[in-house]
């Protein structure tokens, strides 16, 4: 047992040695070998290195993952209209050259966003500055976040880092502002909405207008027709007495009379005050209509 006691802690040693020879890169790593204290390799696939054990050489791992920036509190940016907005942004960055990044902030990922931070705040300021209210609020968000893009990443690439994507989340009046801006647009909202009712009542006045001159040129142009007809109507009931008239006089005005007859007499009440020899009562007296009636 004591002879092999030597042999069990060479062993352990050699593994030791071994292991320190031995190193895995995650697929969510990239890897520095240091030999002597200047980078050796770098190693952004994932698998399974050999390397000297240390002190010859020695690894150091970076995230490469997707990480991201956001604003603790927004930023105080002041517009060319010297107004101050609260502006609340995040960004997405990730190492793409880690060489680069360890010679610039080490394997401190906090120096680095704390860097990116004023990057940040130096783009949005310079993009803010010379835009209005409006135009930063509304009309040229996007061109805000793009402008930012290209600034930041521009002057991330020799850090080894890459900018992916910076976002306005949300954009606010400071307090001191607030309240003018919000009456202005109160105005501005009652001027548009004042402007919108005068042109629906032009446009209503101008409708109703021609509504109007339809309605009469309808009427015009029936009651045309309807003379029309009615001229036409009263020419055929003409001929038609006359015609009738031709054919037998005599039993045409007895018709007639008896028709008037009936229109006065139509109630007890009815009265006339006439000669009961006038031409009215000539059938009463004889049938045909040759006398006057009987006293």
């Amino acid at each position: 047992m004591q002879r092999s006691f030597p042999y069990l802690i060479g062993l352990v040693i050699v593994l030791a040695i071994l292991s320190s020879c031995v190193f895995i890169v995650r697929e969510r790593d990239s890897a520095l070998v240091f030999a002597l204290g200047e980078v050796r390799e770098t190693i952004t696939e994932p698998g399974l290195y050999f390397k000297l054990p240390p002190p010859f050489e020695n690894v150091v791992f970076l995230d490469k993952r997707l990480q991201t920036i956001e604003s603790k509190d927004p930023e105080r940016i002041q517009t060319a209209e010297k107004k101050n907005l609260l502006i609340d942004s995040y960004v997405k960055w990730r190492i793409v050259d880690p060489r680069l990044f360890y010679v610039t902030f080490g394997s401190n990922t906090r120096a680095a966003e704390e860097r990116l931070s004023a990057q940040i705040r130096d783009a949005l300021n310079a993009s803010v500055n010379v835009r209005t209210v409006k135009q930063v609020v509304s009309n040229e968000r996007g061109s805000i976040m793009q402008e930012m893009l290209h600034n930041v990443d521009a002057r991330a690439k020799p850090l080894g880092v890459d900018v992916v994507d910076v976002r306005l989340r949300r954009i606010d009046f400071a307090p001191e502002i607030s309240e003018s801006v919000y009456r202005r647009m109160e105005a501005e909202r009652k001027e548009e909405a004042n402007r919108l009712r005068a042109t629906g009542a032009a446009d209503s006045e101008k409708i109703r207008a021609q509504a109007d001159r339809q309605r009469e040129e309808l009427l015009a142009t029936a009651y045309a027709q309807a003379q029309g007809i009615k001229g036409e109507g009263d020419a055929s009931a003409a001929a038609i007495y006359n015609k009738a008239y031709s054919k037998n006089p005599q039993f045409y005005s007895f018709y007639k009379s008896l028709d008037a007859y009936k229109e006065i007499f139509s109630k007890p009440s009815d009265l006339m005050v006439l000669s009961p020899r006038s031409d009215f009562f000539k059938f009463w007296g004889t049938p045909k209509g040759t006398g006057p009636a009987a006293p």
